[in-house]
């Protein structure tokens, strides 16, 4: 006998040309495309590498990141020097 079906099987897919019921019919919750400018920002040719062209945002996330990288190598050094000596009884 089996399980019933929870959707029917007969309907297909939905059509993408469709807007999702309970969402306006116009394109305006999409908001712009930014990807043409970002292309241009990220493709220009100035010496930067990719990871610091967007500015000061950048250099402050990078620099967070590496005193983070250094800081945590520094502490997992110390302690594992603190492990290794034997405890005084």
């Amino acid at each position: 006998q089996g399980l019933k079906p929870l959707v029917p099987t007969a309907s297909s897919a939905p059509d993408p040309s469709k807007p999702p019921p309970g969402l306006p019919a116009t394109d305006t919750y999409l908001g712009t495309n930014k990807v043409p400018d970002l292309q241009k920002v990220f493709q220009r040719s100035d010496g930067l590498p990719v990871h610091l062209k967007r500015g000061y945002p950048d250099r402050m996330l990078y620099r967070t990141t590496m005193a983070l990288t250094i800081g945590g190598t520094f502490y997992c050094l110390v302690a594992l020097y603190i492990a290794s000596q034997p405890k005084n009884q």
